[in-house]
């Protein structure tokens, strides 16, 4: 299942730089692409604010 990056998030980028697929882009806050996203929760452990999670 794709992760979802919650309005918590603060962009700073490092769910962007964990990404393995390239899968999340900026924008008002990051975004995943969920047809590129293979769900391997790597963004998610990067998260210093908890703000991603499984949709």
């Amino acid at each position: 299942m794709p992760r979802k990056i919650l309005d918590t998030c603060v962009g700073c980028g490092s769910c962007q730089a964990a990404c393995p697929v390239d899968a999340i882009s900026e924008g008002d806050i990051f975004k995943v692409d969920p047809d590129k996203c293979v769900d391997c929760g790597a963004c998610q452990e990067a998260c210093p604010t908890d703000s991603i999670t499984e949709e």
